[in-house]
């Protein structure tokens, strides 16, 4: 029964981009129908027509809008917004504390590459110079702070969010809202994260819930796995547990620890299934794995020994 019906709001749909859902008029010659772009379900042949015919599909259109959001929302994204270090090509960890960025050209590399490559300029008397770039290593800040800057000056996404960073830290939440803005429209998972956390506190902007969600949805989206468990306690709290549990579901298989502890919980409460929490483990182990190497963890102890 569930497939007739979806099958025939198909068939609707597709009657209805054949001709204008206002006036009726049919999609051929020089008549150009133009979609609702909200929705995708009806199409157009003016701004009058649709301007008209919006009290009707108004209920119809909001639908069907969530639904496609849900769609992308609720996809498993390929991998954490962090990507690979560009060096060894392993996953980077979740945890910012085993990545090191570039002084020269920004570029995130992890601590094992990284510590790999200081020892081995140690061993044959090198200079010290970017894994990545190639480039000498700045000699002091304010090396780092032109490299900056001219990273800015080209839109550089990560250089933008560090500045933005920056002008936190300093208190100067307004510059760093700034920044933050133009590097989530360039598609910085990290900085809608960062502008999530603006919106609800009200640092440097007015405080709106609406869009604290928003920028936490577009993290996620771009596989941010910390934004991705925040949306889970969101609806976990508003106690719309199904759409909790997918997001906790996605966050563990990206290797978030905390969203794992969570579904160990609502298993025992009987909020998820045995078989999903089972897959879920599995994927937060896998993502783990992948991160894991004997140079990261010769790298780790190096470092817990001299800090």
């Amino acid at each position: 029964q569930h497939y007739l019906m979806m099958s025939t709001k198909l068939e609707e749909a597709g009657d209805n981009m054949m001709f204008c859902a206002s006036c009726g008029i049919a999609g051929v010659d020089d008549i150009k129908l133009k979609k609702c772009t909200a929705c995708n379900l009806v199409r157009y042949c003016s701004v009058k027509c649709q301007t008209e015919h919006m009290p009707k599909h108004k209920k119809d259109c909001k639908k069907r809008s969530a639904e496609l959001r849900d769609e992308i929302l609720f996809k498993q994204p390929d991998s954490s917004d962090l990507g690979d270090c560009p060096i060894c090509c392993l996953p980077f960890p979740l945890d910012a504390k085993h990545v090191t960025m570039m002084g020269c050209c920004g570029q995130m590399i992890c601590n094992g590459c990284d510590i790999e490559n200081q020892r081995r300029e140690l061993r044959e008397s090198l200079k010290s110079t970017c894994l990545f770039c190639r480039q000498l290593a700045p000699k002091n800040n304010e090396e780092i702070k032109i490299n900056l800057k001219r990273r800015i000056e080209k839109n550089d996404p990560a250089g933008l969010r560090q500045m933005g960073t920056h002008c936190h830290k300093e208190g100067d939440c307004s510059s760093a809202f700034e920044y933050f803005s133009k590097a989530a429209a360039l598609g910085d998972a990290g900085s809608h994260y960062i502008l999530s956390f603006m919106y609800r506190d009200g640092r440097g902007v007015e405080m709106d819930k609406k869009k604290e969600i928003y920028h936490l949805e577009e993290a996620a989206i771009g596989g941010n796995a910390f934004a991705r468990n925040n949306l889970g306690c969101i609806e976990k709290d508003n106690r719309r547990h199904e759409r909790a549990m997918k997001h906790f579901i996605i966050a563990a298989k990206q290797g978030g620890d905390e969203a794992l502890e969570t579904l160990k919980g609502a298993y025992k409460k009987g909020l998820i299934s045995k078989d999903d929490f089972a897959a879920a483990l599995r994927g937060h182990q896998a993502a783990v794995d992948a991160t894991k190497s004997q140079q990261r963890d010769s790298a780790e102890a190096f470092i817990q020994k001299w800090t």
